[in-house]
């Protein structure tokens, strides 16, 4: 049994026809992270003795043959809160947090019979591109350790793809799913803002995150999409639309779609191996039957600075929480309240979530507030139109997920810019509130997987499930497994 070899549904039937339990499935997935965990780091915790124990309780109870995700081990990504398990958000603040309730995304996969595997490593407080900012130690690539996985949800992608789980969730802000999704060669999807509840997220940018999946099969997201997705009490800014059975869009026929390709994702800084094979790609789903028109986006060249004033923004008011007093990490050797605060802010965060911080206390303060923070809100709506426009007569917009394939270990950390430039691609989905997802698209001449971004109209991930499941079903690359090459073994 090798998670790399089997979908969801195929370890369903097993689990259904007995010849295997879930026992066995938790304890295949311990046993890869046993193996791999020292090369790769992706989980920060691994719930391990309790994973056992749950799944020891559904075999006992009995396969639901009518629930696919009864007994499938799943991992989080550590910004979701889990209650009595550790939830730390990749960071010194949160070293020792214990929840005391579950977020609503995993009250839905316990009730689904989905057996919590651990929390994967993430940048810290979402914020990075490579899962580098992590206090727990950077993860690596599998399929290169000499290179990182992407972020912020690297521990994710990476998990999935070493086969130590099938499954795994992360947050998507700007592109933390979809581009590590892509470095990793593996299929990650964020829903339409909404669709998904944010309830016991750790916020980053409110009105930007969104929890989505992480798989190697797209049905396999399709299915754990559809139990996670719908209106939650708790969480006002989810939405009370009708959620579909994802499923039912895989196998579709996809001739006559009709696919958007901006030049802009085209253009300067983007890897001339990534664009030979995203132009295969759109060459095979031609070869579908989808109809291809060349379009302008133009308000993306904005999309970076824009977002990181707004991100920013959010990140200052939604971590001025963490001060020393209520919970988390408190410094010590005080000697008044002006040092619990200065002293823990300072200790507890790493240096580019302070950065974060500092960049959005700017962009709030009275004197800057019109000039930069509701500018920038100006320009995320001229993006939104920009959206709407060339999604209202085509039912998909397709371009690289990055400008590049996964990139060395330390090789842009000290230079923050050039590491923002990274979601470059990814961040105007975010900023239109519109479902994206990152397909597994070939791999560049180095080896390295390349991804191909698939982002659709709002409430319309059945046309990216559509397109997606085409491509995987022609393409087959969720077949060619990672090396674990390089690394200091």
């Amino acid at each position: 049994m090798n998670n790399l070899d089997l979908s969801i549904d195929e370890l369903h039937e097993q689990l259904v026809a007995g010849k295997i339990t879930a026992s066995d499935l938790v304890e295949h997935s311990l046993d890869a992270v046993e193996a791999h965990e020292s090369d790769v780091n992706a989980f920060v915790t691994v719930n391990d003795r309790q994973a056992l124990a749950d799944a020891a309780a559904i075999d006992e109870q009995g396969i639901d043959p009518d629930n696919p995700l009864s007994g499938i081990p799943i991992a989080y990504k550590d910004n979701i809160v889990t209650k009595g398990i550790r939830t730390t958000a990749g960071s010194r603040m949160l070293e020792n947090f214990n929840p005391v309730y579950d977020a609503t995304v995993v009250n839905k996969l316990n009730t689904a019979g989905m057996i919590n595997l651990g929390k994967t490593n993430m940048d810290e407080f979402a914020m990075g591109s490579s899962t580098e900012t992590s206090y727990f130690e950077p993860t690596k690539n599998p399929w290169d350790l000499d290179r990182v996985p992407g972020g912020s949800s690297g521990g994710s992608a990476a998990a999935v793809a070493a086969g130590e789980v099938v499954a795994a969730l992360g947050s998507d802000t700007g592109g933390s799913i979809r581009q590590p999704a892509a470095y990793n060669g593996i299929f990650g999807i964020k829903p339409t803002y909404g669709r998904v509840s944010r309830w016991g997220l750790i916020a980053f940018g409110s009105s930007f995150d969104q929890i989505g999946v992480m798989t190697r099969r797209v049905k396999d997201s399709a299915t754990i999409l559809s139990a996670i997705s719908g209106h939650d009490e708790k969480d006002s800014t989810s939405s009370k639309r009708e959620v579909p059975d994802f499923t039912q869009f895989i196998g579709q026929d996809i001739k006559g779609m009709r696919i958007a390709v901006p030049d802009e994702f085209f253009g300067e800084g983007i890897d001339e191996g990534v664009k030979l094979q995203v132009e295969k790609g759109l060459k095979q789903l031609e070869q579908l039957g989808a109809v291809i028109d060349h379009v302008q986006l133009p308000y993306t060249k904005y999309c970076v600075p824009a977002y990181y004033v707004l991100a920013s923004s959010e990140a200052s008011s939604n971590l001025q929480r963490f001060d020393g007093i209520r919970y988390g990490f408190r410094a010590e050797d005080v000697k008044n309240l002006t040092d619990v605060y200065v002293k823990s802010r300072s200790e507890g965060f790493g240096p580019e979530v302070k950065r974060r911080i500092m960049l959005g206390t700017f962009a709030l303060s009275a004197g800057y507030y019109d000039a930069y923070f509701n500018k920038a809100a100006q320009v995320r709506t001229l993006i939104k139109q920009d959206f709407e426009k060339i999604l209202s007569d085509h039912d998909l917009i397709i371009g690289p997920t990055s400008p590049d394939t996964a990139f060395k270990l330390g090789e842009n950390i000290s230079d923050p810019l050039k590491l923002y430039f990274k979601d470059v691609l990814t961040i105007s989905a975010n900023m239109a509130g519109v479902p994206a997802a990152s397909v597994p698209a070939g791999f560049d001449d180095q080896g390295l997987p390349v991804g191909m971004q698939m982002i659709a109209k709002r409430f319309d991930e059945g046309s990216i499930f559509k397109a997606a499941s085409a491509f995987e079903t022609a393409t087959k690359y969720y077949e060619q497994q990672p090396t674990f090459k390089g690394g200091a073994r």
